[in-house]
């Protein structure tokens, strides 16, 4: 006969768990280790091991642990309020098991409302569609101890960063086992391999936190101190970090503070009041996603989120977050039409509240994280994201440039013939590039809900959609600021991206799709070994036109520059398939100037028209220039000159 595990109303504070000061910080907002005090945790009590269970539940009647240990038991172990007001409910049960599942009765005051509830500090999930949660140590023997400690260079602002964007559920799958997806220490090797191969520096993961609908990718996002369960534990999601950190590759996660779901087992209503989301849906409902926004202006929530952010940091290694949907933390209105807003208080649109969250956020993180990244996906003019805070900005290191992602599609997108008209569209980015530290994505989200993948939006015959692409890249690599790419990208898959099935992995046997791939790993080789190409990336110092005029040609031409004057590139843009001989550039000095890349070589499927290797610089003014070349510009082609001592 099983005997049920006995509770023992104590106090955490006997146990050093939560004591008054980290009540004080929870309750001021500014608390960055919650998962260390509340939830679920093995302890020694009296001689015997259990769990010590804690929960913020303040407008709760009764609170008790149900669980596989007690039967489900509504009665058997209820929890104690704290004496201090915090509304924190907790208690010791004895015998519990590693591994063992649980969830919270929750009763509100007035008794008119019963649930069941996962813990929102939870490490731990259940296989997905099951939603309880699970008693789990999250021990594990790291080997990345190297890594760690030169990170900091990796993730500088002036290193190169080249991101490879994944979701870890429909990169690769097995088909002969029902088309499963792999599980976390499946895709190590494999993801470490092909990352390594193509010359990225880092991945960036979607999110992993639990999610209750696969569907949404993960931003609906219910588990925000647990990965999910549908590709392993704790410990091998511990596993796939320290793999890619043993290989030199660094590992960011998308991270979801902006909204979360309304499924009954999460966050929503959690004790019969709306504690986490506000309550009038004017500002605690999101209209675009259907789900519920987060109350910034309470300050046990702003705390729960930045312990979320610290706690992957912490746990897990990861070297970066990249922070979803920020301009609709900001905008008030954002989604929203006329009357379905409540202003600030001084009666504008911006989310004061979330202004000092993120402020608040990035000071925790570089504060105790100061080797790691933050990055913005924020899609509008606010000013000064990833500028410090002592200066009145948001504190983010980086920021996705929506607007040069926008913009360069736009353009490629035209037929070469009408892309004289839409010239500035590939020039315009370059009056804002500096006055933020921009990061240029070509993200999952341009190739998802009917955009079609990125070859497709090429126009010509096929030959000319991958030289299209190529020079699209090209001019990706080139162009100030770090890089992030969509898993798929690198091989030009035409079918848009399916998070159900794996990726295309057979057109690589096709000369185009190969062709592709390894212009991207020649990229990123381009891009890593020159300091042009990213020491200065958001200095204007680093980069200068040539010419941005020639529109009747539909050729750009500029230099980037390194802190040493002796790192200079040139890079030429000819986005029209008609090959210009004999083409002026003009350069900063004579001598040799040899042909670094071309992405029109017969080795990434061009037509291998160039310079033969390289061209020498002639005394003839040119551009501003005293100096300049006769360019040979292959069609649809881009090409990476670097001056020389001698042929």
């Amino acid at each position: 006969m099983t005997q049920t595990p006995t509770t023992t109303p104590r106090s955490i504070a006997e146990e050093g768990l939560l004591g008054e000061q980290d009540v004080f910080l929870f309750k001021e907002g500014t608390h960055g280790r919650l998962a260390d005090k509340l939830g679920a945790h093995s302890v020694h009590v009296g001689g015997r091991e259990g769990v010590q269970f804690a929960l913020w539940a303040p407008n709760a009647g009764s609170v008790s642990v149900i669980g596989d240990f007690n039967g489900w038991d509504k009665s058997a172990h209820p929890l104690q309020a704290r004496w201090d007001g915090s509304g924190i409910w907790e208690g010791f049960v004895a015998g519990v098991a590693h591994g063992a599942c649980y969830k919270y009765h929750i009763v509100s005051n007035d008794g008119g409302y019963q649930v069941d509830k996962a813990d929102p500090f939870a490490v731990c999930s259940e296989l997905p569609p099951r939603t309880g949660s699970r008693i789990w140590d999250l021990a594990y023997a790291w080997g990345d101890a190297d890594w760690m400690a030169k990170r900091r260079e990796a993730n500088a602002l002036d290193a190169p960063i080249s991101i490879y964007e994944v979701h870890l559920g429909s990169w690769r799958r097995v088909p002969e086992a029902g088309n499963r997806s792999l599980t976390y220490r499946e895709i190590a090797p494999l993801l470490a391999e092909h990352v390594k191969t193509l010359g990225f520096t880092h991945v960036e993961l979607l999110p992993v936190m639990e999610h209750p609908f696969y569907g949404s990718w993960g931003y609906q996002c219910t588990g925000f101190f647990a990965p999910t369960a549908r590709y392993g534990t704790p410990q091998d999601f511990m596993y796939l970090i320290d793999f890619l950190h043993q290989a030199g590759i660094g590992v960011i996660l998308d991270w979801v503070p902006s909204h979360f779901p309304n499924d009954e087992h999460g966050l929503a209503y959690f004790d019969g009041t709306h504690l986490y989301e506000h309550a009038d849906p004017r500002q605690g409902f999101h209209p675009d996603w259907k789900s519920a926004i987060f109350n910034y202006g309470r300050n046990e929530v702003r705390a729960f989120l930045m312990s979320s952010a610290l706690f992957w940091l912490d746990k897990y290694h990861v070297d970066g977050l990249r922070v979803d949907a920020v301009a609709s933390m900001l905008y008030l209105d954002y989604g929203r039409k006329a009357g379905e807003w409540i202003p600030n208080r001084h009666g504008g649109r911006e989310n004061l509240d979330a202004m000092q969250f993120l402020r608040t956020l990035n000071e925790a993180v570089y504060r105790d994280h100061p080797d790691t990244l933050t990055v913005a996906e924020e899609s509008t003019a606010w000013p000064m994201v990833s500028r410090p805070t002592y200066m009145g900005g948001l504190g983010f290191g980086m920021k996705w440039n929506m607007g040069w992602m926008h913009d360069t599609l736009q353009y490629f997108q035209q037929d070469p013939i009408f892309r004289k008209y839409h010239h500035g569209q590939i020039t315009f980015s370059i009056w804002y590039a500096f006055t933020e530290n921009f990061l240029l994505p070509l993200s999952h989200d341009e190739v998802v809900h009917g955009k079609g993948a990125l070859i497709g939006k090429m126009p010509g015959d096929e030959w000319q959609q991958f030289a299209n692409l190529r020079l699209l890249y090209g001019y990706m690599w080139a162009h100030p600021g770090k890089k992030l790419l969509f898993m798929s990208g690198e091989f030009g898959q035409r079918r848009e991206w399916q998070h159900e099935e794996s990726l295309e992995w057979h057109v690589l046997q096709y000369p185009l799709h190969g062709g592709l791939q390894r212009w991207v790993s020649d990229l990123n080789r381009c891009y890593r070994a020159e300091p042009a190409l990213h020491q200065r990336d958001f200095s204007g110092d680093g980069f200068a036109w040539v010419d941005f005029h020639d529109a009747e040609e539909s050729i750009v031409s500029f230099l980037r520059q390194g802190r040493n004057p002796q790192d200079t590139l040139l890079v030429v843009c000819n986005c029209t398939p008609m090959p210009r001989r004999n083409y002026t550039v003009g350069v900063p000095h004579g001598g040799y100037w040899r042909e670094l890349l071309n992405s029109d070589a017969a080795l990434y499927g061009g037509s291998g028209s160039g310079n033969l290797g390289g061209v020498d610089a002639a005394p003839v003014a040119a551009q501003g220039h005293f100096h300049s070349l006769a360019l040979n510009l292959p069609p649809l082609g881009i090409v990476y000159l670097k001056p020389s001592a001698s042929a």
